[in-house]
């Protein structure tokens, strides 16, 4: 069997419940989580949960990232401050699978008061199952982001 990659989540307090779905497909796929997030309804501020992720990525603690939020455009902000951080908020299955073919996002970014659970656990095995595009054009740009 191949070696799963190695997956971070962070979220706030918006997301405590929201992220349970999605810990719970990760593990029963053979994903190693590392679990960054609250766990709790106490409100947090969701730049540090995004700082957190970004960080695990970039010390190489784990390959790819989910961050959640109320809306997920904070928690987005916040992971892209970090550098070789891509971070990208999808709300449906095309843009979670561009986001890693033609983005190479390492992190995708959800809204838990925008979509439901089930919906993110969707979206997660989109992006998680999606390759990078070796097109010449998508590369480029990747390497400009950088």
């Amino acid at each position: 069997m191949e070696k799963k990659i190695r997956v971070a989540i962070a979220n706030d307090h918006t997301a405590f419940e929201f992220r349970k779905p999605i810990i719970e497909y990760l593990k029963k796929q053979g994903y190693q989580v590392l679990d960054l997030g609250t766990v709790n309804s106490k409100p947090v501020d969701y730049p540090d949960y995004g700082f957190k992720i970004g960080k695990a990525i970039s010390d190489q603690k784990a390959d790819v990232g989910i961050a959640i939020c109320g809306t997920g455009i904070g928690i987005n902000i916040a992971a892209n401050r970090v550098p070789g951080i891509r971070c990208a908020l999808a709300y449906e299955e095309e843009t979670a699978r561009l986001a890693r073919s033609h983005n190479n996002a390492n992190v995708l970014a959800l809204g838990a008061r925008i979509i439901a659970a089930e919906k993110g656990v969707e979206l997660v095995k989109v992006f998680l199952n999606t390759p990078t595009s070796t097109e010449e054009r998508h590369q480029f740009r990747i390497k400009k982001l950088n």
